[in-house]
């Protein structure tokens, strides 16, 4: 484990060392997460859910267009009202 010691400024705030944020892939106004393990502070890139989940479900067809979208919701909407109008 690398450790090293480092000055808690009067706004709480603490420099985390150019070697650390290159080992974590960390650039200027990147967001981290911070969580309270034990008597330990972790700190780790933070990633968004689309970020997570980006390409999850990724099929065969080429990406669609905002317009294509919007066509096929507007499709099966009326196609839906159809059906629970005859029901």
């Amino acid at each position: 484990m690398n450790e090293i010691s480092a000055v808690i400024t009067k706004n709480g705030q603490v420099s985390i060392p150019r070697s650390f944020r290159k080992a974590l892939g960390l650039r200027d106004g990147d967001t981290v997460t911070i969580s309270l393990w034990d008597d330990e502070v972790r700190i780790r890139r933070a990633t968004s859910v689309v970020a997570q989940t980006a390409g999850a479900l990724k099929g065969d067809e080429p990406a669609k267009s905002a317009e294509e979208l919007r066509d096929i919701a507007e499709r099966v909407i009326a196609e839906d009202v159809v059906q629970r109008g005859t029901s």
